[in-house]
């Protein structure tokens, strides 16, 4: 056996147990990375807006920008109260498996790619199970489609990393989990805007391009419940999920919101409907089905139910 395979079995089988108390120093030693790219977020958004207004294209609506900050600013602090939660967490799977790998950045890209592929069928389950889309559905809410949709993440969307539960049992090291977990956030940035067409016919068969997003965002028939890759679109390719951009997508939800601008709203709406769907429904069958069930066909079942026009 060389060295250098001697070195790569080490990393995978050579690393220590992490110390709790060690915890802090841990903590200091993961990069907030998103807190770094803040200023170049801030500067790309306000330069699409500003370039949307000298263009008289219609990109942005007063009360869905606002709102869509107002959410981005709370899943900021959210994460920020979060983070000693979730890398305690980390740190105990960590622990656990005997196959631990060391810090070290050559890891970092299988972890990218296995993130990505645990994040394909988080965001693919999302859409077909209802409890999971009242997480997931303030980033469909918006109407108009540019880099501030980025920012509408759920402030209570945490509990899906149980879907990640198994590429941390892989044994990535902490740190390296969370510079990924950063990573493919800020992926997600530049794939939310109407100004990059489509790109190379190679770069848009691998990676989820802001064409390929877009596909996503739309809900014409067609676009519905499509496109579900965060970095790389080849899952969508392998799992039949694939739809291309081929005619101009209309953004939002099926059924219109209330409210634009009101952050709680956005945030939790979707809950206050179940809540009110379960406790309606008669037996525990349809109660289920309300919590559940798919959210289109919930949709549309309710949609039906409604009294005609007079």
């Amino acid at each position: 056996m060389g060295s250098s395979t001697i070195h790569i079995v080490n990393l995978i089988i050579g690393a220590p147990r992490i110390r709790y108390e060690d915890l802090s120093l841990l903590e200091q030693s993961s990069p907030n990375i998103i807190l770094y790219a803040l200023p170049a977020v801030a500067f790309f958004t306000i330069l699409e807006f500003i370039i949307s207004v000298i263009q008289h294209r219609q990109l942005f609506e007063t009360k869905e920008t606002i709102g869509s900050i107002l959410v981005g600013l709370g899943n900021f602090v959210v994460n920020l109260f979060l983070k000693v939660v979730l890398l305690y967490g980390a740190v105990y799977i960590y622990n656990l498996v005997p196959w631990r790998m060391s810090f070290h950045w050559i890891t970092l890209l299988p972890c990218y790619v296995l993130f990505d592929f645990c994040s394909y069928w988080s965001h693919r389950i999302s859409h077909f199970n209802r409890f999971f889309w009242a997480s997931h559905v303030v980033h469909h809410s918006g109407e108009h489609y540019n880099l501030t949709v980025s920012f509408r993440q759920s402030w209570v969307q945490h509990f899906k990393l149980l879907f990640f539960l198994p590429l941390a049992f892989v044994g990535f090291h902490p740190v390296i989990f969370f510079i990924t977990n950063q990573l493919a956030v800020l992926y997600q940035f530049w794939v939310h805007t109407e100004y990059i067409p489509k790109l190379h016919p190679v770069i848009e068969y691998i990676f989820a391009t802001p064409s390929n997003h877009r596909v996503h965002h739309g809900s014409n028939p067609k676009y519905i419940d499509k496109n579900f890759a965060a970095t790389f679109i080849i899952w969508d390719r392998l799992f039949n999920t694939f739809q291309e951009e081929n005619e101009k997508p209309v953004y939002g939800l099926t059924s219109p919101i209330k409210s634009k601008a009101d952050p709680f709203y956005l945030n939790f709406h979707e809950y206050a409907d179940i809540l009110k769907d379960v406790s309606h429904a008669q037996g525990l069958k349809n109660k289920l089905h309300f919590l559940f069930g798919s959210p289109s066909k919930i949709s549309e079942e309710k949609k039906q139910q409604l009294p005609l026009p007079r």
